[in-house]
Protein backbone atom coordinates (compact mmCIF):
# COMPACT_ATOMS: atom_id res chain seq x y z
CA UNK A 1 0.00 0.00 0.00
CA UNK A 2 1.55 3.46 -0.71
CA UNK A 3 0.94 6.20 1.51
CA UNK A 4 -1.12 7.99 -0.99
CA UNK A 5 -4.15 5.50 -0.62
CA UNK A 6 -3.93 6.68 2.84
CA UNK A 7 -7.42 8.36 4.26
CA UNK A 8 -5.07 10.44 6.45
CA UNK A 9 -2.81 11.44 3.85
CA UNK A 10 -5.52 12.39 1.85
CA UNK A 11 -7.35 14.50 4.30
CA UNK A 12 -3.88 16.27 5.71
CA UNK A 13 -2.65 17.17 2.19
CA UNK A 14 -6.23 18.16 1.38
CA UNK A 15 -6.40 20.42 4.38
CA UNK A 16 -2.76 21.92 3.66
CA UNK A 17 -3.89 22.99 0.33
CA UNK A 18 -6.68 24.54 2.09
CA UNK A 19 -4.19 26.66 4.27
CA UNK A 20 -2.31 27.76 1.20
CA UNK A 21 -5.14 29.03 -0.44
CA UNK A 22 -7.29 30.50 2.53
CA UNK A 23 -4.44 32.61 4.15
CA UNK A 24 -2.23 33.77 0.99
CA UNK A 25 -4.18 37.09 2.13
CA UNK A 26 -2.96 37.31 5.69
CA UNK A 27 -0.52 39.81 6.40
CA UNK A 28 1.08 38.76 9.50
CA UNK A 29 3.76 36.49 7.13
CA UNK A 30 5.58 34.80 10.37
CA UNK A 31 1.90 33.33 11.56
CA UNK A 32 1.22 32.42 8.07
CA UNK A 33 4.15 30.60 7.01
CA UNK A 34 4.12 28.92 10.92
CA UNK A 35 0.46 27.85 9.95
CA UNK A 36 1.32 26.60 6.65
CA UNK A 37 4.66 24.79 7.71
CA UNK A 38 3.00 22.50 10.10
CA UNK A 39 0.15 22.05 8.01
CA UNK A 40 2.66 20.51 5.14
CA UNK A 41 4.42 18.43 8.38
CA UNK A 42 1.42 16.23 8.54
CA UNK A 43 1.28 15.03 4.96
CA UNK A 44 4.87 15.27 4.33
CA UNK A 45 5.84 12.97 7.58
CA UNK A 46 3.17 10.42 6.41
CA UNK A 47 5.39 10.11 3.16
CA UNK A 48 8.60 10.11 4.88
CA UNK A 49 7.50 7.34 7.03
CA UNK A 50 5.83 5.00 4.39
CA UNK A 51 8.47 5.62 2.02
CA UNK A 52 10.82 4.26 4.54
CA UNK A 53 9.31 0.67 4.23
CA UNK A 54 9.69 -0.07 8.00
CA UNK A 55 7.55 -0.54 11.13
CA UNK A 56 8.87 1.51 13.67
CA UNK A 57 10.46 4.09 10.89
CA UNK A 58 6.82 4.09 10.16
CA UNK A 59 5.76 4.57 13.61
CA UNK A 60 8.24 7.56 14.66
CA UNK A 61 7.45 9.69 11.08
CA UNK A 62 3.34 8.86 12.08
CA UNK A 63 4.47 10.75 15.45
CA UNK A 64 5.93 13.34 14.41
CA UNK A 65 3.33 13.96 12.05
CA UNK A 66 0.93 13.83 14.77
CA UNK A 67 3.34 16.43 17.07
CA UNK A 68 2.99 18.80 13.88
CA UNK A 69 -1.27 17.92 13.97
CA UNK A 70 -1.28 19.20 17.27
CA UNK A 71 0.97 22.13 16.31
CA UNK A 72 -1.17 23.43 13.96
CA UNK A 73 -4.80 22.84 15.88
CA UNK A 74 -2.84 25.28 18.09
CA UNK A 75 -1.72 27.74 15.84
CA UNK A 76 -5.26 27.66 14.49
CA UNK A 77 -7.10 27.98 17.82
CA UNK A 78 -4.22 30.91 18.49
CA UNK A 79 -5.15 32.55 14.84
CA UNK A 80 -8.86 32.67 15.73
CA UNK A 81 -8.62 34.19 19.28
CA UNK A 82 -5.66 37.11 18.04
CA UNK A 83 -8.16 38.11 14.73
CA UNK A 84 -5.56 36.08 12.21
CA UNK A 85 -8.46 33.62 11.17
CA UNK A 86 -11.93 35.34 11.07
CA UNK A 87 -13.74 32.87 8.95
CA UNK A 88 -15.96 30.15 10.21
CA UNK A 89 -14.05 27.63 8.69
CA UNK A 90 -10.80 28.07 10.47
CA UNK A 91 -12.70 26.42 13.61
CA UNK A 92 -13.59 23.55 10.67
CA UNK A 93 -9.58 23.62 10.23
CA UNK A 94 -9.01 22.87 13.81
CA UNK A 95 -11.55 20.04 14.26
CA UNK A 96 -10.33 18.54 10.94
CA UNK A 97 -6.41 18.65 12.57
CA UNK A 98 -7.98 17.02 15.74
CA UNK A 99 -9.40 14.32 13.74
CA UNK A 100 -6.28 13.79 11.61
CA UNK A 101 -4.54 13.28 15.03
CA UNK A 102 -6.97 10.47 16.03
CA UNK A 103 -6.10 8.94 12.83
CA UNK A 104 -2.98 9.37 13.36
CA UNK A 105 -2.91 7.97 17.12
CA UNK A 106 -4.63 4.43 15.55
CA UNK A 107 -1.91 3.35 12.55
CA UNK A 108 0.64 4.20 15.05
CA UNK A 109 -0.89 1.79 17.45
CA UNK A 110 -1.27 -0.43 14.72
CA UNK A 111 2.42 -0.39 13.33
CA UNK A 112 3.36 -0.89 16.84
CA UNK A 113 1.46 -3.42 17.71
CA UNK A 114 2.95 -5.18 14.31
CA UNK A 115 6.70 -4.60 15.53
CA UNK A 116 5.72 -6.28 18.55
CA UNK A 117 4.73 -9.22 17.25
CA UNK A 118 7.50 -9.28 14.90
CA UNK A 119 9.93 -10.11 17.15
Amino acid sequence: MSYEDLDVWKRSARLSVTLYQETKELRDFGFRDQLTRSGLSIPSNIAEGYERDSDAEIARFLTIAKGSAGELRTQILIGIEAGFLHRPDARQWADEAHQISKMLAALIRHHRKKLATSH
